[in-house]
């Protein structure tokens, strides 16, 4: 898997291979990231291409300011437009989306290199490594937007950082600073913004040294405990948002958030 040939595969993402690592860089910077119906295929599409290609482990980042401001609003013109047809083709992708978190054989290391929003968020808990810069912030706005949460967030966030503090995440959509998410268990390790790149990349480089079989083998041993229980989550968590979707505390939190944006 060339660095030419894949980069040419997608329009959403940057996709490469080098040093023995896999990068995939969501590539939407004038959208904050945010992930469309189409980024949402790619992802799995590189996911997929990542899990059978020779590197030893494989990162997930941004380009420009922002990590990725989560799931793309635009999205929900869609399923207003189209109706219950179009909501199964969007539940159905995003269960494939969180699948491919959480099935993914390898090492996969998240780096934050700036605010993180939503689903974005909720599927770090499936990341085996998350290193973030000091400016990242981690928000996860849904019953704000008349939805619940996703990405196997409702078992993850929990057993991460604890009940108290997850129900602070999830119900009331409490915004966690770099620092606080490394205290709370769902960040790695924060870095200065200056030293951030350097740092995390030398670091990323040494990892892939290691032997890949070895690290292979380990993650889905590790994983392995808890695979179908992921799986069952995942399911429940994408039927819950299918039905938010049409009721009507979402529907106007949507249509806010449109009319706010068109004020602007």
């Amino acid at each position: 898997m060339s660095a030419g040939i894949v980069a040419g595969l997608f329009e959403t993402l940057i996709v490469t291979t080098e040093d023995n690592i896999t990068t995939i860089r969501y590539n939407r910077p004038d959208k904050k990231n945010a992930i469309s119906s189409t980024m949402y295929h790619e992802i799995v599409k590189a996911l997929e291409l990542a899990s059978k290609d020779k590197s030893a482990i494989t990162v997930v980042t941004g380009t420009g300011d922002y990590y990725c401001s989560g799931m793309d609003l635009t999205n929900f013109t869609k399923v207003m437009v189209e109706g219950s047809q179009q909501a199964v083709q969007n539940n159905n992708l995003f269960r494939d989306f969180v699948r491919a978190f959480i099935d993914f054989p390898k090492p996969l290391i998240a780096v934050v290199n700036g605010p993180a929003v939503g689903a974005a968020v909720t599927v770090l808990g499936l990341a085996d490594v998350v290193y973030a810069t000091e400016r990242a912030t981690f928000h996860t706005p849904f019953t704000k937007l008349g939805l619940c949460p996703e990405g196997c967030s409702t078992y993850m966030f929990p057993k991460i950082m604890g009940p108290a503090k997850a129900n602070e995440m999830l119900l009331f959509g409490k915004k966690l600073s770099a620092r606080e998410a490394c205290r709370l268990g769902l960040v790695s390790e924060v870095f200065p913004d200056s030293t951030f790149q350097m740092e995390v990349w030398t670091r990323l480089k040494a990892f892939a040294q290691l032997p890949r079989d070895s690290l292979t083998q380990s993650k889905q041993l590790i994983r392995s405990l808890e695979i179908g229980k992921l799986h069952a989550i995942n399911d429940n968590e994408c039927e819950r948002v299918a039905e938010r979707m049409f009721s009507d505390e979402c529907l106007n939190a949507v249509l806010g958030f449109f009319q706010a944006k068109a004020k602007l």
